[in-house]
């Protein structure tokens, strides 16, 4: 039987939950954040977004149908540390290859079980997202050391842990994308793909002229964790992208960016959006879609050159925007899912669409 090994997780203002470690055993830091996804635990543990995160799972079991290899949203988890409420030691699917726990174990990431996941949510909910201390330690550390730990804390370089080290391409015959992949989700690779299109795949920090020098159809600006403010290169690249006519889209940090680069601003959420249920009202046609999201910042304060085009009905945020006169849209929400619903898989249609009006519009 396995031994137990008793860790707590200690919040920015002194709350102290009590549970068990499991997964790799150690001592992390990162910010806590909660996602409300019933399902989707193991597309939500290699979601690139989570960079840095210490990531709380509000259903109270995981890890039922197990970890399969085939449904990765990355490389691997860049994420800091995994509660749950109770994790399934004897996972049943079919298509399981390994358990939870072995999973966390074999990419170095710590999970902690038994705490009140509900309360946990209730205070990142009422005090804002904080910072924490995945720990064994608990009953040693002093509030200085656990203050040191926490000022030393940084998630400013988390598109230079996701983004690839080379550009890459998958082939197609259909639209070509020149891709900017800033922790991109292998979820919206598919989608593309699927769709016949040639993608043409860019670590975050290169040129425009780089990215240009393929002669692509259009930009395609993925997601990606951490604040987009961190990223003025790439905002700067963003601009020179826009400058060049042709038409963008952008999905989540994508879209952020792309807001910086028109001249709007983005801020920080209370606690933000993270799981598959989250409503956005379209405003062209009042019709409401259920969609997954995955962000802490949101785009605020529209430049007098774009237009919101979709909101949250929960809390009124802007989750979509186009320009007045240019082919340039973007949405907060993922239209690929990965987990989540599928309403909005049709935003990805329609842009299409709108590429290939503009290149024969081009051609003629």
């Amino acid at each position: 039987m396995k031994k137990t090994v008793k860790a707590a997780l200690i919040l920015e203002n002194g709350t102290i939950f009590k549970g068990n470690a499991f997964g790799y055993v150690k001592e992390t830091v990162g910010e806590v954040v909660f996602t409300t996804g019933m399902t989707g635990y193991q597309e939500t543990l290699t979601d690139p977004s989570f960079c840095g995160q210490i990531v709380t799972m509000t259903y109270p079991l995981i890890g039922n149908y197990g970890i399969n290899l085939e449904d990765m949203e990355s490389r691997k988890p860049f994420l800091k540390g995994f509660i749950v409420r109770e994790k399934c030691d004897t996972p049943n699917n079919w298509r399981c290859e390994m358990d939870l726990e072995n999973y966390l174990f074999q990419n170095k990431i710590t999970g902690l079980e038994g705490i009140d996941t509900r309360m946990l949510t209730k205070q990142l909910r009422d005090c804002g997202t904080m910072k924490g201390i995945i720990t064994t330690r608990f009953d040693d550390l002093t509030p200085s050391q656990i203050k040191q730990k926490f000022d030393t804390y940084s998630n400013k370089n988390a598109v230079k842990e996701v983004t690839p080290e080379e550009m890459y391409s998958v082939s197609g015959s259909g639209t070509h994308f020149a891709v900017l992949d800033c922790g991109i989700k292998q979820g919206i690779i598919r989608d593309l793909a699927k769709r016949g299109c040639k993608l043409s795949v860019f670590p975050a920090f290169t040129s425009a002229e780089e990215i240009l020098s393929v002669d692509p159809d259009a930009i395609f600006l993925g997601n990606g964790p951490g604040d987009p403010k961190d990223l003025p290169e790439v905002i700067e690249t963003v601009k020179k992208l826009i400058a060049s006519g042709k038409p963008i889209l952008g999905i989540c940090l994508g879209h952020q960016l792309v807001s910086l680069a028109l001249g709007c601003n983005t801020e920080k959420l209370k606690f933000g959006h993270h799981g598959g249920n989250h409503p956005v009202k379209d405003l062209a046609t009042g019709r409401v879609y259920i969609t997954s999201q995955n962000h802490n910042y949101v785009v605020c304060d529209l430049s007098s050159d774009v237009e919101p085009t979709f909101i949250n009905v929960n809390d009124g945020s802007i989750e979509g925007i186009k320009h007045k006169t240019k082919p340039i849209y973007s949405v907060q929400f993922h239209p690929e899912a990965c987990p989540g619903p599928l309403d909005t898989q049709f935003l990805f249609d329609r842009f299409i669409k709108t590429v290939e009006e503009v290149r024969n519009h081009a051609q003629r």
